[in-house]
């Protein structure tokens, strides 16, 4: 299969340059399987050379020391399994090496692959996520003061008195993307390898949204289905009936995908449920029990994908009556529904944080926070100056 074998050594220049990203994959033995798997030898150098920003096929050789014509075929390939993301524009092609989250690994389940052992991987990636809940790679994921992904609220769980701006309406981000597609849910997928299925019935395959250019590359490697407006419309309210939470990027202006998570299977409201709190940025409202409404059914508990709804206490005693936890709920509202006797609303949050406004603006504050910024800086001040005086 071309994978690496026995030289796991060669992973640690891939695995540094991979922890230039804002979010980078804390190395361990269990990473060094996982990545043994995912790329050949031949690969994971090649990845360990790629810029931080895109690059063409001749800079890319350049920096390898390997002829474009030998070069191409493994860009190809690399692009086919998700590692990087190859991009056409005019004339030139632009490539751009993922990062591990969210990247290919998630990409690796988006399709339905028999060229790699996809249970072991599966496998090999819960033991990852799971090793070391306070130091690991949840800390690193979800431990920035400027979170990745936000929650959007169900739009029509919130009062009829009050507005949400496009950027928070799942709905209207789809209306407003160039190209949709849908696939399978990488989780779902992981969980399907292990025999677990989802608790609330939600589907494997066709459930999340990818969309913009990064969904034009994921319909043309493979990874993803095409859609139109309207069948991702249909895909947004079959999420809403089965109680699913949107989960997007954290920012306000073209975000790239929408992914319907579940409680039991999604790995980004694993970290929530594991006491990463602030892990995934929340939505503008919060929701609210009415104490004189409810009946202790219990609807909402299960309903809720992040166990943010609880029995109440009274001088430190279980009472027969169900609060919502705001430290925890995400405010996405598919708590609604679930009650029987209406007692739960949406009331608008005090404490909202408005998301960056693009993608890139996100990362610098990421990097920024981490202390990763000055690579990039020098790369791209690096290029600039190259383009002035190409000798250099």
């Amino acid at each position: 299969m071309g994978h690496i074998q026995n030289a796991k050594s060669s992973l640690v220049p891939l695995i540094d340059r991979l922890n230039q990203y804002p979010v980078g994959l804390v190395d361990n033995d269990i990473l060094r399987e996982i990545l043994s798997i995912l790329f050949s030898e031949q690969e994971a150098f090649v990845a360990s050379r790629f810029p931080l920003i895109e690059a063409t096929l001749d800079e890319i050789s350049n920096l390898t020391i390997i002829p474009e014509t030998e070069l191409l075929p493994i860009l190809d390939s690399m692009a086919d399994k998700g590692l990087i993301m190859d991009m056409p524009y005019g004339d030139t092609t632009y490539y751009l090496l993922m990062p591990g989250l969210i990247g290919f690994i998630e990409f690796t389940f988006m399709k339905r692959r028999s060229d790699i052992p996809m249970k072991q991987l599966a496998k090999l990636l819960e033991a990852y996520f799971n090793s070391d809940i306070k130091n690991g790679q949840y800390k690193e994921f979800f431990g920035s003061k400027t979170q990745l992904t936000r929650s959007l609220v169900f739009d029509d769980a919130i009062p009829v008195t009050s507005v949400i701006t496009d950027y928070e309406s799942a709905r209207k981000i789809v209306e407003h993307a160039d190209f949709s597609a849908v696939s399978t849910c990488h989780c779902r997928h992981v969980k399907e390898h292990e025999g677990i299925a989802c608790k609330k019935g939600a589907p494997v395959d066709g459930i999340c949204i990818s969309l913009g250019t990064g969904a034009r590359f994921l319909a043309r490697r493979g990874f993803a289905e095409a859609k139109t407006t309207a069948e991702l419309l249909d895909v947004i309210e079959l999420a809403r009936s089965l109680r699913l939470t949107h989960i997007t990027d954290n920012i306000r202006h073209r975000p790239t995908f929408i992914c319907n998570c579940c409680g039991c299977c999604c790995g980004i409201l694993a970290g929530v449920q594991a006491g990463y709190f602030d892990g995934v940025a929340k939505s503008s409202y919060i929701a609210v029990i009415d104490p004189d409404m409810c009946d202790y059914c219990g609807a909402c508990f299960t309903a809720c994908n992040v166990k943010a709804i609880r029995p109440a206490k009274s001088n430190g005693k279980a009472m027969r009556k169900a609060l919502v936890s705001e430290q925890v709920c995400l405010g996405c509202g598919a708590c609604i529904s679930a009650c029987p006797n209406n007692a739960i609303s949406m009331i608008p949050r005090s404490d909202y944080v408005i998301p960056p406004r693009t993608k890139k603006r996100m990362f610098v504050q990421m990097l920024w926070e981490k202390k990763r910024l000055w690579p990039f800086v020098r790369e791209i001040a690096g290029k600039r100056i190259r383009k002035v005086i190409p000798w250099i």
